[in-house]
């Protein structure tokens, strides 16, 4: 599924709202002035606030990126908005997709 390649200034939730911190390893290729993210980035939430009854805490942790399989940066698929991005719990349970309010439009890939 096409979707626009993601890159360090993407502004991207948790579906509880907390914001999710993209860092790279990437350093070479740049989408509108900051560098893109590659499938194997570790991307980590940032204080989600959501909890279990009775209150058992199980926030989001980490975002399961999706890996173009057209395009690679450094020998590495580059990340891809999708649907199919999962925000996930400490425990690996899937918490929902994340939201996105701004990504860059210009670069879509496979």
């Amino acid at each position: 599924m096409p979707g626009p390649l993601l890159h360090v200034g993407a502004l991207i939730t948790c579906p509880h709202q907390a914001p999710i911190m993209s860092p790279t390893t990437n350093t070479r290729v740049l989408i509108s002035g900051m560098p893109a993210l590659v499938a194997t980035d570790i991307v980590t939430v940032a204080a989600c606030p959501f909890t279990l009854p009775p209150p058992k805490p199980q926030p989001c942790m980490t975002v399961k990126l999706i890996p173009s399989v057209k395009v690679l940066i450094n020998g590495q698929p580059a990340a891809i908005l999708s649907p199919a991005m999962l925000c996930l719990s400490a425990e690996q349970i899937p918490q929902g997709p994340p939201n996105s309010s701004a990504t860059q439009t210009r670069v879509i890939a496979l």
